[in-house]
């Protein structure tokens, strides 16, 4: 027994890889009940962390940096050397990173966090690993849906999200068992794991780390001259949160006589003691907040709605509006290229259109109800597409034609919101109750969703109300 156990590395500091649903996602546990610290060892590793940089508890998105003085404008906040951040790197001559490899490439490029996942989970098995004082410090749970309870993954209630969950979920249950069957009867010196059981759940927990931490920064130098993109998880200053008004951002930088890139991070602005270090993490919708980061934005100018272009939603919008066009679900020849034009028809078309975000309603969208609600021909050529996809060209097809497409915009709203089972003084009244994080982020999310139609709603109903003024003065 003694010697089969030599055989197998030991895991003295390492919990199993395993991850569970979230019980605090102010305040997640870490992988060790007290980890080495991050700052000492950056700069134990030629790094530099500005002294007024401390890690600190933040109310909402759990541990963050804070200022504990006041920083100048342009100041470096965090630089990491080339060898600190994490990355796919495989060593061909290591047996471990031989069968990490091809596993890696089994895993679909727009899941391209489980593949830096997958260093992440060989490096938290390793025992000594370089990375071993930065691992030790991710939070030990995450709150993105597919942690989820199959009740609380139906409480989303909005459809596109349901399945990528979904879909995610399903990657993991089969990329287990292809893992399995990878791993199965290896030698020792080959597990990439350290010899340790790997399943959906730690390959999750894994995925997850990734998505809600790394950063895609430029790579090698290709031959074209570009550089390639690649994932990696930066040390410390993945603790900086999101803001859609940051105040530092991320440089890349080649020191003089050094060829080896510098990551760093920069004060936009000045910055005053106890702010927080804030990056934008992109303009995104809380669709990818909540599926990659395990949070949700409350008026996030960039969420919207998801709809299906078809022809017979668009019927039934327009008689709910009071709008009657024949044209919808038999457009006329020059109206149907059009629609091809759009991308709307045809083959191959892309039927996702979407309201809301900052433009407000999709142009293709508006672009093809202006069309199709019009019968004459010459005037609609008159005009370039990109125009009539502009919501800022008002009434390009004339008042009326305006009002009809907006009317008939405000009924796929009216539709949209239907199909959620609860209205927004129900999810306020369920939040008042005290629920479980992943119901509560569930319920934030499709309150967003909801309040997006209504705004969309709204702001079309003062267009509409300014459009009917107009003609009258007109008139």
């Amino acid at each position: 027994m003694a010697a089969a156990k030599l055989l197998i590395p030991t895991l003295s500091h390492f919990r199993p890889l395993t991850c569970a649903a979230a019980v605090s996602a102010t305040n997640p546990a870490r992988l060790v009940p007290h980890p080495p610290d991050l700052l000492k060892w950056i700069k134990r590793e030629g790094g530099f962390v500005h002294e007024a940089v401390t890690i600190t508890q933040d109310t909402t998105y759990g541990l963050g940096l804070v200022a504990s003085g006041g920083i100048p404008k342009g100041s470096d906040l965090i630089v990491l050397p080339e060898h600190v951040p994490l990355k796919f790197q495989s060593d061909k001559d290591d047996e471990a990173d031989s069968v990490l490899l091809p596993l890696s490439n089994r895993v679909p490029e727009e899941l391209w966090a489980m593949k830096l996942g997958l260093k992440l989970l060989q490096e938290r098995a390793k025992v000594g690993s370089f990375w071993w004082p930065y691992i030790s410090n991710l939070p030990e749970t995450y709150t993105v849906p597919i942690f989820f309870s199959g009740e609380d993954i139906k409480n989303l209630q909005y459809a596109p999200l349901l399945y990528q969950v979904n879909k995610r979920c399903r990657f993991l249950l089969e990329f287990e068992q292809e893992v399995k069957n990878v791993l199965k009867n290896l030698k020792p010196s080959e597990h990439p794991f350290g010899g340790q059981d790997v399943d959906a759940s730690s390959l999750g927990w894994a995925m997850s780390a990734v998505s809600s931490r790394a950063f895609r920064l430029y790579g090698k130098k290709l031959p074209n001259g570009t550089h390639s993109d690649i994932p990696m998880m930066l040390p410390l200053i993945d603790m900086c949160n999101h803001s859609f008004n940051p105040n530092a951002r991320i440089l890349q930088e080649q020191d003089a006589g050094n060829p080896k890139m510098l990551i760093k991070v920069v004060a936009e602005r000045e910055i005053k003691q106890s702010d927080p270090l804030l990056l934008n993490y992109g303009c995104l919708s809380n669709d990818f907040f909540l599926l990659d980061y395990g949070f949700v934005i409350p008026s996030n100018p960039y969420d919207h709605i998801e709809l299906k272009y078809d022809g017979a939603l668009m019927d039934a919008a327009s008689m709910a509006a009071g709008v009657s066009s024949p044209n919808f679900s038999s457009p006329a020849p020059w109206q149907q290229e059009i629609l091809f034009q759009l991308n709307l028809d045809g083959e191959v078309p892309n039927l996702k259109v979407t309201i809301g975000g900052p433009e407000l309603v999709e142009g293709r969208l508006l672009a093809a109800l202006r069309v199709l609600l019009s019968n004459d021909r010459e005037m609609v050529q008159r005009y370039d597409l990109s125009v009539l996809k502009s919501l800022s060209a008002e009434g390009p097809l004339g008042v009326a034609n305006e009002v009809a497409a907006f009317r008939t915009i405000i009924a796929l709203c009216v539709i949209a919101l239907g199909h959620f089972p609860t209205k927004i003084m129900d999810d306020e009244s369920l939040l008042k109750q005290g629920v479980s994080v992943s119901t509560e982020l569930a319920i934030q999310f499709r309150m967003q969703k909801k309040s997006v139609i209504i705004d969309v709603m709204r702001d079309l109903t003062k267009r509409v109300k300014v459009l009917l003024s107009k003609e009258t003065t007109t008139a």
